[in-house]
């Protein structure tokens, strides 16, 4: 490939419009059917587009034969479909068929089965229209053609709503995305489709598919009379965001019901700026072993990539049965937050009695360290206060997993009580399009400045550049505590060094700390960096005080945390591989030459004969 160094020329856009305007005497008049369609293949034509097939036609590829006779088939009124492919003794493909989607008749389904869905309509009549191709060198040659059809054709408007013809463009994916993100309902956003369009027979696609690459899922469980059982529903941005942030997953039924006293249940989880994510909602008709099973299958079916490795719920006997049968493998714990709502309601009489009983109750779940240590501090509290024989139990070393963020306070501005049902998918866009224009403030936020160092170690200005602000704040937090612990070595197995972590002036609490030296992994007692994903202020004070590092090794940065979270590709609900976030250059760039298109079309479209010239020369 010969390579040339030539400087591109540059064409401005008032060159471009002076050069139409000039070049008007040029054109043909006779030529009044300029083809104004958009069509997003670039692949090249042995032949003119618009002419009939016959046999000898040459194609420079396979792509170029199916557009051709796609936009024949277009014309004529009927779709296509591949019918089967010939491959030599090399596994290359050296012939193949199109043929009317028509083609062929269904197989016979036995008279005694017995169907619980409504029968579907009979597509297949027997079609024998079809073009076939051989592969000649590196081009394709047409050696069969059959035009007639056995069924009557549709007209060419009629055609553009069959299902091989109805394609949504990558420009009328942006306009789709924008208005949806503007909170346009997809019923409103086909009427602007059409409007753009020059009719609905001219947009290309129906409700239907704006739905499918909406990712909007909605799923209902009926009763035995018909009636609406359980409802599950949510859309792309939550399935997408799942991909990133679906590792752990709140699920909590102890919301608001609604005006049907319906259980209303959100799935929750937390992005790179430490805010809380939606991944759907549901309304159970009751809170059963049965209805949440339904609820996690339907959820799980619904959310692309793995099944996440930790769920947080409340204290459910019926919920935590199902996750065991749907979850087998995902980690199940109790919500902090909820056991310590449950606490003063439950031992009121007790907290009454004894007023220091709350202090030594938080002491014991806060700063307990070990397992150990709390099942002693638990011991004494349920002797010194009568407790043994109470009902209550807890969980031991949940005080480092929880956000105290309390979701219930954000939904009250959206859902309350007397919601009816129709309107809960309505506010479930809008909680979702506050959440997501909050994430973005974030995003804008972390980008658009420096945060203020606190130290003068290499390793807070590294790791500015990596953690998003909130993230950063909380590790800064735990790099300028770290100066308030010593470290001293009391033990020490080959390349591993045992350290024991106290604050200055204090005795207790002590903490341990295992080092290796040559992989620079420390394990610490206070489970930080397993909970929370930051690395603590006890192995800091060691990474610091001994000048192991300079830099944040890469296996205490979790991604999930980091300033490029979804910069990663991940799967569209469409099953397309597609960039969530795409580069800024690239956006800029797309709305630019919008832009500059519109200015164009606007000067283009006063006369009828600019506005031909402009369609031909696109």
């Amino acid at each position: 490939m010969s390579v040339n160094n030539k400087e591109p020329e540059t064409i401005s856009l008032c060159d471009m419009v002076d050069d139409l305007v000039h070049d008007e005497s040029e054109i043909n008049e006779d030529q009044n059917n300029v083809d104004l369609s958009l069509d997003d293949s670039n692949q090249p034509f042995a032949c003119n587009r618009h002419s009939e097939p016959h046999l000898d036609m040459v194609f420079e590829n396979l792509e170029a034969v199916r557009a051709y006779y796609n936009a024949y088939a277009k014309r004529k009124g009927f779709s296509i479909r591949v019918n089967h492919t010939r491959k030599n003794k090399d596994k290359i493909r050296v012939g193949i068929e199109y043929v009317c989607s028509k083609e062929g008749l269904c197989r016979q389904c036995y008279e005694d089965n017995e169907r619980t869905a409504p029968e579907c309509a009979e597509t297949r009549v027997g079609c024998k229209a079809m073009i076939g191709l051989k592969k000649v060198d590196d081009t394709w040659i047409v050696c069969k053609f059959v035009e007639g059809h056995n069924h009557e054709l549709l007209t060419p408007k009629s055609t553009s709503l069959l299902r091989g013809h109805r394609v949504i463009t990558s420009a009328q994916k942006n306009l789709i995305d924008t208005l949806y993100e503007s909170n346009i309902a997809p019923s409103k956003i086909i009427s602007v489709l059409s409007k753009k369009s020059g009719g609905d027979y001219n947009v290309g696609c129906i409700p239907a598919d704006i739905q499918k690459i909406l990712g909007f899922v909605c799923a209902i469980e009926v009763d035995e009379y018909g009636c609406m059982h359980n409802c599950f529903w949510t859309n792309a941005r939550s399935r997408i965001a799942y991909q990133y942030f679906g590792d752990v997953v709140t699920f909590d039924a102890t919301y608001q019901t609604n005006h049907y006293k319906m259980p209303f249940v959100p799935f929750i989880g937390v992005n790179h700026h430490h805010q809380s994510v939606m991944f759907g909602f549901a309304l159970l008709v009751n809170e059963t072993a049965e209805s949440y099973t339904w609820l996690l299958k339907t959820w799980l079916n619904a959310m692309p990539g793995n099944p996440p490795s930790t769920i947080i719920t409340n204290d459910d006997k019926a919920m935590a049965k199902a996750i065991v049968d749907v979850f087998p493998d995902a980690t199940h714990r109790l919500c902090m937050w909820h056991l310590l709502q449950k606490v003063p309601k439950q031992l009121s009489h007790v907290y009454n009695k004894y007023p220091h009983l709350q202090e030594e109750f938080y002491h014991c779940i806060h700063d307990t360290i070990t397992i150990e240590e709390f099942k002693i501090e638990w011991s004494k509290i349920m002797m010194k206060y009568g407790l043994g024989d109470n009902d209550c139990s807890f969980c031991a070393g949940m005080s480092t997993t929880q956000r105290s963020e309390s979701v219930n306070k954000f939904f009250k501005d959206y859902v309350r009580s007397s919601t009816m049902i129709s309107d809960f998918v309505y506010q479930y866009e809008l909680a979702l399009n506050a959440r997501y224009l909050k994430e973005k403030e974030r995003d804008v936020k972390t980008k658009n400045s420096v945060p203020i160092l606190k130290t003068c170690y290499k390793l807070e200005a590294e790791a500015a550049k990596v953690y998003t602000r909130k993230i950063f704040m909380k590790f800064q937090e735990e790099l300028f505590c770290s100066k308030k612990y010593k470290a001293s070595k009391y033990h020490e197995e080959e390349v591993k060094k045992i350290y024991k972590m106290v604050g200055h002036g204090k005795e207790s609490p002590f903490y341990e700390m295992s080092l290796d030296i040559v992989e620079t992994k420390a394990y610490c007692t206070c489970h930080i960096f397993k909970f929370v994903g930051i690395i603590c202020r006890h192995i800091l004070a060691v990474f610091v005080k001994k000048s192991l590092v300079h830099f944040l090794p890469s296996h205490y940065i979790l991604e999930k945390w980091t300033i490029n979270a979804k910069k990663h590709i991940v799967h569209d609900i469409s099953s397309d591989v597609v960039q969530v976030e795409p580069q800024v250059s690239s956006t800029m760039m797309r709305n630019s030459l919008m832009l500059q298109f519109l200015e164009v079309a606007e000067v283009k479209s006063q006369l009828k004969k600019q506005y031909k010239h402009l369609g031909k020369t696109l």
